[in-house]
């Protein structure tokens, strides 16, 4: 049988990486895709944002097409995490066209495809690119990352992180691994500021590597999935910082608190809230789902630093609770303290037909 092609999306903590994969996703022009995505946390926000997407037949479990690996950065829990979720899903290569990964913001792409070397996988699958994500508006502000707190703090919570690195060494590594750099977040800078920033990275990358302009992850499939590379084949002339690397510390102090409301929110009220929140505690991201009075549709909340972004993705079903689900990545958070002025921007339960208030959010497990 062939070998079942795999591209790599790598990239940092809100360059877009989800977004992207959501559009090709919901754009997938009878493609059959898999994707493996790498996400931290207890509540997988963008495992199930990827899964409402229902790129699988009516009778079959979006679960089985879309995989979340939430026990640490991709890269560095490959035997442990990776190798045995990639087996269990290569036992469906009959029924798939191609499978896509999306990394954590921290890991190192070149420890994942060194994997596909490995007898288990070699003979059934192949890396067929690695597309890099990079933040223009970040770079126009002379960072690599929006967010570098919100970057070190996802570094510093993930025990299984095994490279301790510097972000210009993480960017670097990121790009010498590449097929294709997709430039986000264009549409918020300037013309001559987009040319500007693609000319420096292009004096960065070989020259056979092409720099995409992409706004709100729109590209096409075509694009994104037909590079076959052979990456694994290939990795002499992908060079790595972090190839013999081991040493790490972590900081205790970084948590991660997870909300279910039954409170419905107003948006311009919950955002103005978070943002609040933000700037007299120290969140680094927050990202969710959000129940909103008299709407159909349920809300995507996610927000880095003091940026925030929302969207309607997709109507609330008949059987499924109108909750709103909050994720908060941060230092030394305190779950009370944050429910309580989270939820007093609430609206009033009885504005909505309910008898009964619930002071604090039930926690998830």
């Amino acid at each position: 049988m062939h070998k079942i092609p795999v591209t790599v999306v790598t990239g940092f903590l809100g360059a877009g990486k989800t977004t992207l994969v959501r559009h090709l996703l919901q754009n997938n022009q009878g493609r059959r895709i898999a994707v493996l995505v790498n996400e931290f946390g207890e509540v997988g926000i963008d495992g199930e944002l990827l899964r409402s997407c229902r790129v699988c037949d009516d009778d079959e479990d979006p679960n089985h097409n879309i995989l979340e690996l939430a026990n640490g950065c991709l890269c560095c829990t490959v035997q442990e995490e990776f190798l045995p979720t990639m087996q269990e899903l290569l036992k469906r290569r009959d029924r798939l066209d191609c499978i896509l990964i999306e990394t954590s913001g921290l890991a190192l792409p070149k420890p994942l495809v060194q994997a596909f070397r490995w007898p288990e996988i070699r003979t059934s699958a192949t890396v067929n690119g690695v597309v890099t994500v990079v933040d223009c508006e970040a770079l126009a502000t002379g960072q690599f990352v929006g967010d570098l707190d919100a970057l070190e703090a996802q570094r510093q919570a993930d025990d299984s992180l095994e490279h301790e690195t510097p972000i210009e060494e993480l960017f670097e590594d990121q790009l010498a691994c590449a097929d294709l750099v997709l430039l986000t977040k264009v549409d918020r800078v300037e013309p001559q500021t987009q040319n500007r920033i693609q000319q420096w990275l292009q004096k960065e990358l070989p020259s056979s590597v092409k720099i995409v302009p992409c706004n709100q992850g729109q590209i096409s499939p075509e694009l994104l999935l037909g590079f076959n590379a052979a990456v694994e084949d290939n990795l002499v002339r992908r060079p790595s910082h972090h190839d013999t690397e081991s040493d790490h510390e972590h900081d205790d102090d970084i948590n991660s608190v997870h909300f279910v409301l039954d409170h419905l929110f107003e948006p311009t009220e919950l955002i103005g809230r978070l943002q609040s929140l933000v700037q007299h505690y120290e969140i680094y991201r927050i990202k969710g789902f959000v129940a909103v009075p008299n709407k159909a549709m349920r809300l995507v909340v996610q927000g880095v630093g003091n940026r925030f972004d929302t969207f309607y993705d997709r109507p609330w079903q008949p059987d499924e609770p109108r909750q709103t689900r909050l994720v908060f990545i941060g230092r030394s958070l305190d779950e009370k303290t944050i429910s309580s002025k989270l939820t007093r921007s609430a609206c009033s339960d009885a504005a909505f037909g309910t008898t009964e208030s619930q002071p604090y959010p039930k926690r998830t497990r």
